[in-house]
């Protein structure tokens, strides 16, 4: 069965590059924090790939939210602005910081490390 992927980000585009790299999963998409906390309940994804900076919430407060709720779950935090924000991601749960712009291999390299880690 194919790993299911959660990727939040404001940015179409991004979300649409993301999804394609990512080819091999079952891809989700939020553009905003709290679609993505409503998406995460609805779908209980593997991992999430979370944006920091988005419209109605932001992708620290829904980390915080979904950890709340579902302590297991595998975010890891997708930002340009890792040296500003990275600290708060990791404090609100997030496993690691992915800096954009980030290559196919380098991403599937580090979703698949995820994937294989226990719970």
């Amino acid at each position: 069965m194919r790993s299911k992927i959660l990727i939040a980000d404001d940015d179409e585009l991004l979300r649409a590059l993301l999804a394609k790299m990512l080819s091999d999963y079952i891809v989700i998409d939020a553009d905003n924090g709290k679609d993505a906390v409503r998406l995460y309940d609805v779908h209980r994804p593997d991992l999430v790939l979370m944006d920091v900076k988005m419209p109605v919430m932001d992708g620290i407060e829904a980390t915080k939210l979904i950890i709340e709720k579902h302590p297991e779950a595998k975010i890891l935090a997708i930002t340009a602005y890792a040296p500003q924000k990275g600290d708060a991601m990791l404090e609100a749960g997030a496993r690691e910081i992915i800096t954009k712009p980030i290559t196919r291999k380098k991403l599937n390299e580090i979703v698949e490390k995820h994937l294989r880690m226990e719970r």
